[in-house]
C-alpha cells in the first residue's frame, strides 16, 4: 500500500512537470500569469514557516519556536548578518526550552 502511493505520487509529479512543459509561452507570458508564478513560491515557503512555527500536530501553539522566529524578526530589522540571526534565534529557543 505504501510503495504504491508512492509510485502514485511520482507519478502524478512527474505528469503534472510534463503538462507544465506544454503550456504555450503565450500564456506564461501574460502580466498575471508572470506576477503569481512569482510570488507563489515565496507565499508558500511563508506558509510552511507558519506552519511549522506555530502548530504540533492539529493545535496552535506558542512556545519556544516563536519565540527564536520573534527574535531573528528583530536581528533581520537591526540588519545583523545571517549568521548572527540564526544563532540568535536558535539561542534564544535553546534557552527557553531549557528554561522551560
Amino acid at each position: 500500500m505504501t510503495w504504491a502511493a508512492v509510485l502514485a505520487g511520482a507519478a502524478g509529479c512527474y505528469l503534472l512537470k510534463l503538462v507544465g512543459l506544454w503550456v504555450p509561452p503565450a500564456w506564461l507570458e501574460q502580466p498575471v500569469v508572470a506576477r503569481i508564478s512569482a510570488l507563489l513560491p515565496v507565499a508558500l515557503l511563508a506558509a510552511l514557516a507558519a506552519v511549522q512555527t506555530f502548530s504540533t500536530g492539529t493545535s496552535l501553539v506558542l512556545d519556544a519556536r516563536a519565540a527564536g522566529v520573534a527574535v531573528a524578526i528583530v536581528a533581520l530589522v537591526l540588519r545583523a548578518p545571517f549568521i548572527v540571526v540564526v544563532a540568535a534565534a536558535a539561542a534564544t529557543a535553546a534557552l527557553i526550552r531549557l528554561l522551560g
